[in-house]
């Protein structure tokens, strides 16, 4: 039998003596028109990678990958051990990424079973009456098979999009570790800068408040104007409005903590109540090489699994160019009775194959292997991007701890400075040596001496966090 379908023709044999003659014809047909090897180029683009960054705090050694799965233990610090441990076992956008994952695997187990025969089993009873005529029955069970065989490579190619697929969801999952790892790193040590702060200010406002006392002790003496008792009071109730701001940060910090843990926004009120100092990570961090850096990145990998997947997907649509093929056969028992099944004589079977050969379809099947090729091009363009932004996290983090550090180095100096002359300024005053506007400005300068170190310090902490992180550290 010869049937036409739009874009197709398709022969189909109806006895099993047949299909010998047409498996013969399909490899005549397609003997004329093989593919071939599809075009394609390599996996990746080749790019110039530079062999050392450009500053570098300490040698770079290729061995340090394996300390980076769990750089936060580096902080000596139990409690945001405790935090990133919880919050890469119960962050909600790390359970996406795993069942994003469980999803990808499966529909590569779908293609893969497309590779293999399938049978399928029916039974069905049937009871029939035509006008006067007495009811009859009709009793069927039968076994019915199937396969595809994949000549051309079309399947094939299907299952290992669908495997380079799965293969860059696990690396997504790698990577969002990775980001959530370094964003409680973060929240925590920005919840310990602000804690330091608060600290700050309060022992900032305790002092002002022992400066009012004393300019109001002079003032009723008679030694100093109710000028300077209102600048006094002015100083201490501007320091005290920093007091809400900083609780207020410091509340909002804690309850994006918990949210990364999995947890709702108050359950960590009790757990990071008490102030604990800004955590340091040791300043002994060995570098790996550039080249290193990118094999342990997981969004480095995930763009080069997209360029697996999108080269098989061209030789699929490039396959989908050349006739497919189908086998199948039934056997099965048709009898009046339940007890005639067995009969021999009930017997039905059936053989079935075909070839479909693509003729006219408008160019469909051309323009997909066009479109195929261009999403292979945004592949390797994409995964350049992500090369070149890797670098860069890498460069960015270093020059910046490079920075704050020398930064901190002033700011501490600064800090000592301010604190001896605000002591000395209001010594001064007590015994009637100077204005009180120089123990405002000593006070001024010392509370914000003391807030920038503390903010130093946590920039820093941070730094070492972005580090780890641009360094692919993290996962496993």
């Amino acid at each position: 039998m010869l049937s036409y379908s739009p874009g197709a023709w398709r022969l189909t044999p109806r006895k099993p003596h047949a299909v010998s003659f047409w498996l013969a014809l399909a490899i005549v047909l397609t003997g004329c028109a093989s593919p071939g090897k599809p075009q394609t180029q390599g996996d990746t683009p080749a790019m110039a990678i530079p062999p050392a960054w450009s500053v570098a705090t300490a040698p770079s050694n290729p061995d340090k990958a394996a300390e980076l799965a769990q750089w936060w233990q580096n902080f000596n610090d139990p409690l945001l051990t405790t935090l990133v441990t919880q919050a890469l076992q119960a962050n909600t956008s790390i359970r996406s990424a795993q069942a994003a994952l469980q999803q990808s695997r499966a529909l590569r187990d779908v293609k893969g079973a497309g590779l293999l025969p399938s049978v399928s089993a029916s039974g069905s009873a049937q009871r029939n009456q035509s006008g006067d005529n007495a009811p009859g029955n009709t009793f069927k069970a039968g076994l019915d098979a199937s396969w595809e065989p994949d000549i051309f490579g079309g399947k094939h190619s299907a299952l290992d999009a669908t495997e380079a697929d799965a293969q860059a969801a696990q690396a997504t999952l790698a990577d969002t570790q990775v980001s959530v790892a370094a964003e409680v790193a973060l929240a925590y040590i920005q919840l310990r800068g602000q804690q330091a702060q608060l600290a700050i200010a309060r022992t900032n406002l305790a002092s002002q408040n022992e400066t009012l006392q004393i300019t109001d002790w002079r003032a009723q003496a008679g030694l100093t104007t109710s000028l300077e008792v209102e600048q006094a009071r002015t100083a201490s109730a501007q320091t005290s409005a920093q007091l809400p701001a900083l609780e207020t940060s410091i509340a909002k910090t804690r309850h994006a903590l918990a949210v990364l843990t999995g947890q709702t926004p108050d359950a960590l009120q009790n757990t990071l109540t008490k102030p604990e100092p800004v955590p340091q990570a040791a300043h002994d961090l060995a570098l790996s090489i550039p080249a290193q850096t990118l094999r342990q990145r997981p969004d480095v990998r995930t763009a080069e699994h997209r360029i697996s997947a999108a080269l098989a997907r061209v030789s699929q649509a490039q396959a989908a160019q050349y006739p497919s093929f189908s086998i199948g056969g039934s056997i099965g028992l048709s009898a009046l009775t339940l007890e005639a099944l067995t009969n021999s004589a009930s017997v039905l079977k059936a053989l079935l194959a075909s070839v479909s050969i693509p003729l006219l379809d408008g160019g469909a099947t051309k323009a997909q292997v066009q479109a195929q090729e261009a999403a292979l091009e945004q592949a390797r363009v994409n995964y350049q991007t992500v090369v070149l932004t890797a670098l860069k996290d890498v460069e960015d983090a270093l020059v910046a701890l490079r920075g704050d550090r020398a930064r901190q180095t002033h700011l501490q100096s600064a800090a000592t400075a301010a604190g001896n002359a605000a002591l000395l300024a209001q010594q001064r005053y007590a015994s009637g040596l100077i204005d009180f506007q120089t123990v405002l400005q000593t006070q001024r300068t010392l509370l914000t001496a003391q807030d920038s170190v503390a903010s130093s310090q946590a920039d820093i902490s941070s730094d070492h966090v972005r580090l780890y992180k641009a360094l692919g550290g993290g996962w496993n």
